[in-house]
Formats: C-alpha cells, sequence, structure tokens
C-alpha cells in the first residue's frame, strides 16, 4: 500500500470581470479495491453552490456555481489516497489465449457495446497503421495489448496546454502527441481491432521525475479483457496496470472526461489559465483519524 498527496490547482485569470454557469469538476477518485480515499478537500472562489452527483459512467463530479462576477476563477483539490498495487504479471487468466478477434460472451457485448464503437471517423492512415501492428493469428490478446502499449511509447512527447485533443490520424501523421493524445489513440484503434477500451484521466505518480505526463494530469486507456476485466494501459509510458497510475474519471470519450469544464458569461478580454498539480509520498502525514 502507498500513502499519496495530491494537490492540483487551477486558475482562469481574466483581464475583465465576467460572471460564470455551472463548473464540471471530475476531480475526486471513486473508492474501489484499488484506491481509497484518505482526506478529500476542495476550495473554490469566488464563493459559491456545491453539489455532488455521479455520473453515467460512475464518475465523481462536483458541480460548482460561482456567484456574482469575478476576474479569477480557482479551484484546489488536495486528496490523500491510499494506493493498493495489483500488478499485471505474473498472474495469467485462465484462457491466455484469446487471441484476435477477442471474443466477449454475450452478457459482457450488451455492456461493453457503447465502449466498441470508434467515435472518430474512419481514416485510411489509421487502418493501415493498425494492419501494420498485428502479429500472428494466435497472438495472446495481452501480448498484442503490451506490445501496441510500447509501440505508441515510442512517440515523441510534448506538453499542450490548449484544450482538445488530436485525431487518431493527426498523432500518427505527427509522430508525437500528449498524454490524452496517445490515450485516444490506443482507445480509438483498439476498437477498430473488435476491443472494448475506455478514456481515463487521472493522476501520475512519478517519484524520480522520470515518467512523460508528471506534473499535470494524466490520460490513459482501459481495455476490456476476458478473465482480467477492466486493465489499464499507458500508452505515454509504456505502463500497464501500474500503481503509479490514479484514476479519477472514465469515459467513452475524452470530452466527457476533463478535469475542469463549465460556462463563462460576458467578454473576459484577454485571460490566463494556470494548473500546478503535484504527486508526492504522504507518509510523513498524519493519517485520518
Amino acid at each position: 500500500m502507498t500513502r499519496l498527496l495530491i494537490q492540483h490547482e487551477t486558475r482562469y485569470r481574466y483581464e475583465k470581470p465576467v460572471s460564470f454557469g455551472a463548473q464540471r469538476l471530475m476531480l475526486r477518485p471513486r473508492d474501489s479495491h484499488g484506491l481509497k480515499v484518505e482526506q478529500a478537500s476542495l476550495a473554490v472562489g469566488p464563493p459559491g453552490r456545491i453539489r455532488w452527483t455521479y455520473d453515467a459512467y460512475g464518475n465523481c463530479v462536483c458541480w460548482f456555481t460561482p456567484e456574482g462576477e469575478a476576474t479569477e476563477l480557482a479551484i484546489v483539490s488536495q486528496l490523500v489516497i491510499e494506493r493498493f498495487p495489483a500488478p499485471l504479471l505474473p498472474f495469467q487468466p485462465d484462457n491466455p489465449h484469446t487471441a484476435m478477434p477477442i471474443v466477449y460472451s454475450r452478457d459482457d457485448r450488451a455492456a461493453l457495446a457503447p465502449y466498441m464503437v470508434p467515435e472518430s471517423e474512419d481514416d485510411a492512415t489509421v487502418t493501415a497503421w493498425l494492419k501494420a501492428q498485428m502479429g500472428p493469428a494466435d497472438e495472446p490478446a495481452l501480448d498484442f495489448l503490451l506490445r501496441l502499449n510500447r509501440t505508441i511509447d515510442g512517440f515523441g512527447y510534448r506538453a499542450r496546454y490548449e484544450e482538445g485533443v488530436q485525431s487518431p490520424a493527426e498523432t500518427l501523421s505527427a509522430g508525437s502527441g500528449t498524454c490524452r493524445d496517445f490515450a485516444w489513440l490506443m482507445v480509438e484503434v483498439l476498437r477498430r481491432a473488435g476491443y472494448a477500451a475506455r478514456f481515463v484521466t487521472g493522476y501520475l505518480h512519478s517519484p524520480a521525475a522520470t515518467l512523460r505526463g508528471a506534473g499535470a494530469t494524466h490520460a490513459w486507456c482501459e481495455v476490456f479483457l476476458p478473465d482480467l476485466g477492466w486493465t489499464e494501459f499507458d500508452p505515454t509510458n509504456g505502463l500497464a496496470e501500474s500503481p503509479d497510475l490514479i484514476p479519477v474519471a472514465v469515459s467513452r470519450t475524452p470530452r466527457e472526461a476533463s478535469p475542469v469544464s463549465g460556462a463563462l458569461i460576458g467578454d473576459p478580454g484577454q485571460s490566463e489559465l494556470i494548473v500546478n498539480v503535484t504527486v508526492s509520498a504522504a507518509d510523513n502525514l498524519a493519517a485520518a483519524a
């Protein structure tokens, strides 16, 4: 078990005073067998109404509606969590040779259907790249996924702070992107190969600052495998079921998993976005009573 302190600060600064509609915040993980929220605090400004809900995916969502006008919107989340590692290997599924094409049970297919349909338009570039990645007909699915994960890890990484995600074709053409671009590429490619895959956002623990994407929110991919269930793959760093991945939200598309989104009312003039994220060991903190 690892205790981690996560501090996430988002500040929007505006040249002119504006008012705000409801802000949708996805900053708190749900408790699970692999993660427990020990402490949580949320500071916002300007003051406003707050309510908590679960969305259709079961994600924990905070709806924050600021009151009045302001030249700054501030959202500061602090979490202390316990992360329980669940390494992928040396565990072997009962049927290790579930090969391409993957076969789901009838009941699983009914639940997984939304995650099996590609969202982006068909593109010859994406189809050709997928065909080039295919291995032998009897290659175990897990072997194929680990290999694909490592292949995307070989792409050039570049941080990008503006909103939005590159299309899979754009990422392939550029040979580079940020974590959300790589995650979305893997999700959409796997859907075309018959897998159920979904987009994940959260945080990355990199104590030695060696992992790409540390110091910001992170994104990766989950794939549903018979006998294993939803399994994490981080194509930005070539990780699989790593305790350094801290999931907050899952969704069918990237736009549904944005950590902060909402309406702005009025003309802000020039604006500035400041995001600071730190994930560090919390062993020196007193445990919650």
